[in-house]
């Protein structure tokens, strides 16, 4: 037998309790939302990919979140093997190095997304490489001496993405192409 009570005899059956010193612990359930929205500030998964003759090409995938910042970097053997550059030369310092002293080809990416609240990424991509590239003649010391050239790039590119895994190809000014997919 199921007995159901009108909600003025509950009020009155509390009412009484509380007046006998009873102590009557009452808690709300906060209200449940149910969204089918993916939080903007969530982690999100990006792949940057480049593509390009005279840099190289490379990929890797990494997790951040809509504001912060990632820097991606690679290092590989020119076409042809590696360079060596004396130290004397004076654009030393320009060049980055392996472990032996010689010159590499090097990208370096940074990628900063804004999220917004629609699941659209606002995405500024600053790309900087270098690659060491023909010979040029410096005189150190009075002498005479041959220097390993460098090309370079440096580059900033501001565009809109999905972020639900579809992927934004853009040029760069040299022809090589930078790829950026995102996914939650």
């Amino acid at each position: 037998m199921r007995v159901r009570l009108k909600p003025v005899a509950v009020l009155v059956a509390v009412a009484a309790c509380a007046a006998a010193g009873f102590v009557v612990p009452v808690q709300a359930a906060p209200p449940i939302t149910v969204t089918s929205k993916t939080p903007a500030d969530g982690p999100i998964q990006y792949t940057v990919k480049i593509a390009s003759k005279t840099y190289g090409n490379a990929q890797e995938t990494r997790t951040i979140r809509s504001g912060q910042t990632d820097d991606y970097t690679w290092m590989t053997a020119p076409p042809g093997g590696a360079v060596a550059v004396p130290e004397r030369c004076p654009n030393y310092s320009s060049f980055s190095l392996d472990a032996n002293g010689s010159a590499q080809r090097a990208v370096r990416i940074r990628l900063a997304p804004i999220v917004a609240e629609n699941g659209t990424a606002n995405v500024q991509l600053s790309v900087q490489a270098s690659t060491p590239h023909g010979k040029t003649n410096a005189k150190v010391g009075g002498k005479a001496i041959q220097c390993p050239g460098i090309q370079r790039l440096s580059q900033i590119v501001r565009f809109t993405m999905s972020t639900n895994g579809s992927a934004k190809t853009v040029t760069l000014s040299d022809g090589s192409q930078v790829t950026v997919s995102a996914k939650r």
